[in-house]
Parts: structure tokens; C-alpha cells; sequence
């Protein structure tokens, strides 16, 4: 018999995840000021940055993501002039992801809202409870553990 909680599956982790996910999307995106992004888009713009203009397969594999999925994702950056695509030097069938000096600008200035949310976070679900959290999602996140997760015992 499958348990429930005020109608909602308590032993399906990937529900759980999923009602968490949408959670915090609403939240952050709450909070995050006027900047006109959605807090996905602050962490994409981050994550850009954080990997020092990588080929649209990086940015794919780092975000878990497949990569029509981040053409998509993508578009609408593109568009308002925050990210570039520009063709790898070495590799002319690659192209890499960067921000143009208004998507850097525009991350900056939603820093410290990310860095308020952030600590916001860190005080409803504790501390040490938030870097656990953040360090199983990481794993869960992992090509080791989809290698584990696929794996028959």
C-alpha cells in the first residue's frame, strides 16, 4: 500500500525532489529581485562564468542537461544579449557559451540578491543541514552515481 501524506507520496525520492525543486524555484524566483531572470537563469548566467566559456556539451554535461535541452535554455539569453555563441577555435564544429559584458553585469547585480536567498535557505533548513543537502544533491548529480543507479545488484 503506498503511504501518503496529505495526499502526497512520501517514499518516491524523485517526487520528492521534484516537489523541492519547484518549491525552491518559486521561492528564489520570489526573491530575487527585479533583475527581470528567473533564479535558473542566474545560475545558468553562474555556471557560464564558473567554467571559463565551455562548448555547449560542458555546460550540458555540468548541468545534467541534454543538449537541445540547453539550446532552449539558452534562447532567450541569447536574445536579450546576456550570452554569445561563438565557434571553438580548436574545434570548429564546437561552439562555446560566454557572457557578453551585459550577461556579466547582470549576473553581478544578482549576486547579492542569490547570496540573501542563499542565507535565507541556510537559516530555514539550518546550516550544516544545507551543506549536507547541497553536497547529496552533488552526488545524486553525478555520472558516478547514474553509473550506480543503472548498475544491477
Amino acid at each position: 500500500m503506498i503511504k501518503q501524506h496529505q495526499g502526497v507520496w512520501e517514499f518516491c525520492t524523485h517526487s520528492a525532489v521534484r516537489r523541492a525543486a519547484r518549491q525552491l524555484g518559486q521561492l528564489y524566483d520570489g526573491m530575487m529581485g527585479d533583475a527581470g531572470l528567473r533564479g535558473t537563469q542566474f545560475s545558468l548566467l553562474t555556471q557560464i562564468l564558473q567554467l571559463e566559456m565551455p562548448t555547449q556539451k560542458m555546460l550540458a554535461d555540468a548541468l545534467v542537461m541534454d543538449l537541445s535541452a540547453l539550446g532552449h535554455t539558452l534562447k532567450p539569453l541569447i536574445r536579450d544579449g546576456l550570452v554569445e555563441l561563438v565557434v571553438d577555435e580548436k574545434d570548429r564544429r564546437a561552439k562555446r557559451v560566454r557572457l557578453t559584458q551585459d550577461g556579466i553585469r547582470q549576473q553581478q547585480a544578482m549576486l547579492a540578491d542569490w547570496e540573501r536567498v542563499q542565507a535565507r535557505f541556510d537559516a530555514a533548513f539550518g546550516k550544516q543541514k544545507s551543506q549536507e543537502l547541497r553536497q547529496a544533491l552533488a552526488f545524486i548529480a553525478s555520472p558516478e552515481f547514474a553509473k550506480a543507479f543503472r548498475e544491477e545488484t
